[in-house]
């Protein structure tokens, strides 16, 4: 099986590097300076210390910046996993479209609401699978991936179907590499239960700064982060997600509590001066509620706070 990596940064290098342990035959897609780094190989620094190097060799490497794809890669793919950021998903979406066979299929296991819709304008509702994981990463500035915590990775078809032989040979190859996948029949209520999470979390910690386990230290900030959740939460169950009868706060705290040590991703775009997936996540649920007549002041505030730091950043 040959599956594409679009978007190998954090995630995608911590999934590019799983996948090394198999058979698999891998197509990283990248750009820019992670393209560069890239090229002599990936470094991967694993939950429980180790440090694992992948050969530049072991992977075909593709620097979407860089023209037009070789002809041998059109169509050459069975999967292409699109772990890029939001922002992203046009373009790694024309990439997945060149590269999946006739009958592969394309994986987005990234934030927020909405990337569906853009991967199926290019190659249709049909071969779009919905994913979300708890795996948790970050990069550092000479591009080594650091794995803070390994999770579960749930990936379903959007209409509840059960995996086609193609979907079922990637669960197997996933489970091979240590990923934990986990095939969902009702993949959009786990890309919800993940928005919810992301709401809660990341744009405040992204404002204070703080790593996630100060939300738990400072009362305040709990209270902010717990009706985020219950904004989405709301506006989750108005769009038809069935929720069961989960305890928010609890299954907050049971978060917080696992990835206590970790920087959101949010916080390290405004570290390092990028543009968030504000849009995506807070702005998500504001335009979902919107529909539905329900309002989310606690997330327009979030929102507008976030832009007006990504704003500040631009201008100095």
């Amino acid at each position: 099986m040959r599956v594409a990596i679009l978007g190998t940064g954090a995630l995608g290098g911590v999934i590019a590097g799983c996948l090394a342990d198999t058979g698999a035959e891998l197509v990283c897609v990248s750009r820019g300076r992670t393209a560069e780094i890239l090229e002599t190989g990936l470094t991967i620094f694993t939950p429980e210390g180790a440090v694992e190097m992948i050969p530049g060799g072991r992977y075909v490497l593709i620097d979407s910046q860089r023209g037009p794809l070789n002809e041998a890669m059109y169509n050459s793919c069975d999967v292409a996993i699109i772990a890029g950021k939001a922002d992203s998903t046009s373009a790694l979406s024309s990439i997945a479209e060149d590269i999946v066979t006739e009958g592969g299929v394309v994986v987005s296991i990234q934030n927020g609401l909405g990337n569906a819709g853009i991967i199926a304008s290019r190659v249709g509702w049909e071969r779009v699978v919905g994913g979300s994981t708890t795996h948790s990463a970050w990069r550092d500035s000479e591009g080594g991936v650091h794995w803070t915590g390994r999770g579960s990775m749930s990936i379903g078809n959007l209409d509840g179907s059960g995996p086609n032989p193609t979907e079922a040979e990637f669960v197997s190859l996933l489970e091979e590499a240590g990923l934990n996948p986990i095939w969902s029949s009702d993949i959009n209520k786990e890309i919800w239960r993940k928005l919810m999470i992301n709401v809660a979390i990341n744009p405040i910690c992204a404002i204070a700064g703080i790593r996630n386990g100060g939300l738990l230290e400072i009362p305040e900030l709990w209270i902010q982060s717990l009706e985020a959740m219950r904004e989405a939460e709301t506006v989750a169950r108005a769009s038809g997600v069935d929720l069961g009868s989960m305890n928010i706060e609890d299954y907050l705290k049971k978060v917080v509590t696992a990835t206590a040590e970790n920087r959101v991703s949010m916080l390290q775009d405004l570290m390092a001066g990028r543009k968030t997936e504000i849009d995506v996540i807070c702005g998500a649920v504001i335009s979902k509620g919107e529909e539905f007549g329900i309002h989310t002041p606690r997330n327009e505030v979030l929102l507008a706070l976030v832009k007006g730091i990504e704003m500040s950043q631009d201008h100095n």
